[in-house]
């Protein structure tokens, strides 16, 4: 009887350290990250369509540059 004791009361000291750590955000706090977030994903969508009007420039001046020596 005893050891079943003991073990329940294991059990809930166990159960009580996981659920009892748990960092519950406020609904502010959920807004604000992921207005975060989406800032950096509008940051990094900038950034792919930077890079790719640059790659687009250099092909359109390697074109150029061919159609130039080939007259």
């Amino acid at each position: 009887m005893k050891k079943i004791i003991v073990t329940f009361v294991f059990l809930f000291t166990l159960s009580t350290v996981f659920t009892g750590c748990r960092d519950e955000k406020t609904p502010d706090e959920k807004i604000e990250e992921a207005m975060e977030d989406m800032g950096e994903d509008l940051e990094d969508a900038s950034d792919d369509v930077k890079d790719a009007a640059e790659d687009l420039q250099d092909e359109i001046e390697e074109a150029r540059e061919e159609a130039n020596d080939d007259n």
